[in-house]
């Protein structure tokens, strides 16, 4: 028999269309912390005024204090600051081409799969660095929050802008939901779950609809999820040794 690794990278070599649903995991090894515990402002998950970091981060607390989530909104983005992709994501980069089609639904915000090189890239919680004005939805992208006031505001209509991420509290962007049905309707031959404890239905039920019609998934995650019963194939390792090493069979 052969070994899984091996296996594997046997379909991704064979697979024209592949999915890939990444979470946290694959962005902790460029050194992005998770919220919870990683940074001194969400230590036990709780924000240097006491509440919880989820409080501080939802819509109707930017809606009543948007000075306290614009607090946090710096914070997070400074997290970000100088972060690079990981070989995590530069393996899932790597396999476009050839024939092959990739589409990467990610839940991390922080755009490390573009500048890896991703060309399909559907943001289910949206993108930090790119800010949306709450009134007249202008939209632009910052390198860096340094230059911004403490409060920023749109320079077209004068109300306050925010991060184009989903707040808790918030539905999820229903163009990406739309468009990971598009993606889904098309077929995949493959499906990933990378890095993602995989609690939200929206990032399991792909994986579980792939299992039920018998096409390939696999999971790569250290801790066991709710899915993970479910694959034809389980890595319980770091996603970015993992994935470098399967891709490189593929390539």
């Amino acid at each position: 028999m052969k070994a899984p690794e091996k296996r594997v990278a046997e379909l991704l070599k064979a697979a024209r269309r592949i999915l890939f649903i990444t979470g946290a995991g694959i962005s902790a090894e460029s050194g992005i912390p998770t919220f919870r515990g990683s940074t001194a402002a969400f230590q036990h998950g709780l924000t240097e005024e006491g509440i919880p970091f989820e409080e501080a981060l939802s819509r109707p607390s930017f809606q009543r204090y948007p000075e306290l989530s614009w607090k946090y909104f710096f914070q997070l983005e400074r997290s970000l600051r100088g972060k690079q992709p990981n070989r995590g994501h530069e393996a899932i980069a790597a396999l476009e081409g050839r024939g092959r089609q990739v589409c990467v639904a990610t839940q991390n915000i922080d755009g490390l799969h573009q500048q890896a090189g991703s060309s399909l890239v559907i943001e289910l919680h949206g993108n930090l660095r790119r800010l949306v004005c709450t009134r007249c939805a202008q939209a632009e992208n910052r390198v860096s929050f340094d230059a911004l006031p403490a409060l920023p505001r749109c320079p077209a209509c004068g109300e306050i802008l925010r991060p184009d991420i989903v707040l808790y509290e918030e539905r999820l962007p229903e163009k990406a939901l739309d468009l990971l049905a598009e993606e889904e309707a098309a077929g995949f031959d493959l499906v990933f779950s990378v890095g993602t404890t995989s609690f939200f239905n929206y990032v399991v039920e792909p994986v579980l609809a792939a299992a039920r019609r018998d096409i390939p998934t696999v999971e790569i995650n250290p801790e066991e999820t709710p899915i993970s019963e479910s694959v034809a194939f389980r890595f319980p390792g770091r996603a970015g040794l993992v994935l470098e090493k399967l891709v490189g069979g593929a390539v």
